[in-house]
């Protein structure tokens, strides 16, 4: 059974977002799939359809988006693959190649917008949780202290453990074609000012990352409208 996976902590996104993310990913997955969130929120289960499996985090003294570490927790119950996605994207066509792409990889990451940085971006990855979860949790886990002092979020982080220092891991990165920022970077190393965002589809990413202000629901752009939903 192929997993896909997003969490919800605290109140920065309302619950609306787990359940479009759920109905984009029905519509443009061809694929048997069980969508499972995992939170904090205590009610979640009667907001969102019974389609949607409602996972508590296996711990609660973790803050914001490092909350997204618990994936790899060797508690959670993930087998086969699993696509994780942030609740801040929008899905605009059939995402099966994210599954189907060099399968036999324990890692799949999603390059930056930004080129510089030579980090993956969180906001997408694939991955096989016993593998993955033995090699990136134990070593979070010995330095957690440290890595939440010095690295700024979790891709800065999961970058380190696993493209970095991916040890037996077999990790790649997905097709850049697949992505695209609402706003920011198009990965040729050029950031838009803000008076020159147009917020356009590039016709050719299957989807859309909006990481930061403005999120989908301020989009009124009619193609954000037509797959937000």
């Amino acid at each position: 059974m192929n997993n896909f996976v997003c969490v919800c902590y605290g109140d920065k996104y309302p619950v609306e977002y787990v359940q479009k993310l759920y109905n984009m990913a029905k519509r443009n997955l061809t694929k048997e799939f069980k969508f499972t969130v995992f939170t904090d929120h205590v009610k979640m289960h009667k907001m969102v359809s019974e389609e949607i499996n409602v996972v508590k985090f296996p711990l609660f003294d973790l803050e914001g988006w490092w909350n997204k570490m618990q994936l790899f927790h060797p508690d959670v119950d993930l087998p086969d693959t699993t696509l994780y996605m942030d609740l801040d994207v929008v899905i605009t066509s059939s995402i099966d190649c994210f599954f189907e792409h060099e399968p036999g990889n324990h890692f799949m990451g999603m390059n930056d917008f930004n080129p510089v940085t030579g980090l993956w971006n969180s906001s997408i990855m694939r991955f096989q949780h016993k593998p993955v979860s033995n090699h990136m949790w134990e070593n979070f886990v010995k330095g957690r202290s440290e890595f939440l002092k010095r690295y700024p979020g979790d891709q800065n982080l999961i970058s380190h453990l696993i493209k970095d220092n991916p040890g037996k891991l077999s990790v790649s990165s997905f097709p850049d074609s697949w992505t695209q920022s609402y706003k920011w970077y198009d990965r040729k190393g050029r950031r838009y000012s803000a008076q020159d965002w147009t917020f356009e589809h590039n016709g050719e990413s299957l989807v859309t990352v909006f990481h930061g202000q403005p999120n989908p629901h301020e989009s009124d752009k009619k193609w954000v409208k037509n797959a937000w939903k």
